[in-house]
């Protein structure tokens, strides 16, 4: 049997995160007599912590230190706020358990960095059930470019038109598009319809992934 796979971001998709992320923002803007909306939160929500300084920061000047400096200290204040009460998705780990039981190669493609992907992975004991977790750490460009799926496949030895990749934001539907891979767009918190209407299809529960739909996928 040909190899497949399911590559799954990680906030809003394996992780309820919507909510954490934004207050870690609205902290971070409050350290520095800056406001955060959530509109403005939302609109990059899947890019790198990076990114959305150069853009949304722009009219503080920032040099390349203060990016890396205010880029670490944001996602300190994510992982403190999430490290007691770990937001789950519903559903996630039984899925990913799951869909390794039937014979499906399973990776992680995420934006965020590396200890947020770690944290990912050790609160929701994936490590035996994952052959890849790519993070921000691992790629020059964030999504809406494919790097961050085209390494995740290189690495657990998938062609990417087996691959299928589960997004809740519309850079990472993009980004699955660009990489040649099929998507199901998760209209997961703070998502709508719209802005993940260039997906394969839609859900808006893990529970709605099953064999038939990844089928298909494949098959499209």
């Amino acid at each position: 049997m040909t190899e497949q796979a399911v590559i799954f971001d990680i906030d809003g998709v394996l992780v309820d995160s919507y909510e954490s992320h934004f207050l870690s923002w609205k902290r971070l803007g409050e350290r520095y007599g800056k406001s955060v909306t959530e509109e403005e939160f939302a609109s990059q929500f899947g890019r790198t912590t990076r990114e959305v300084l150069q853009k949304q920061w722009a009219d503080r000047d920032l040099s390349e230190e203060d990016i890396h400096r205010l880029d670490e200290e944001k996602e300190s204040l994510y992982r403190e706020i999430i490290a007691d009460e770990f937001p789950e998705m519903p559903g996630a780990r039984a899925l990913i358990e799951q869909l390794k039981s039937d014979g499906w190669r399973i990776a992680l493609g995420s934006s965020g960095p590396v200890e947020n992907v770690q944290l990912a992975v050790e609160k929701l004991n994936l490590a035996p059930l994952i052959g890849a977790a790519i993070s921000g750490n691992d790629v020059t460009h964030g999504k809406p470019h494919p790097e961050v799926f085209l390494k995740a496949v290189e690495r657990i030895e998938v062609l990417p038109a087996r691959a299928i990749v589960v997004e809740d934001a519309a850079p990472g539907v993009a980004a699955a598009r660009a990489a040649g891979m099929a998507s199901i767009g998760f209209v997961s918190r703070g998502r709508t319809a719209e802005e993940l209407a260039e997906a394969d299809v839609q859900i808006r529960d893990l529970s709605e992934i099953d064999a038939r739909l990844l089928a298909r996928l494949l098959e499209r």
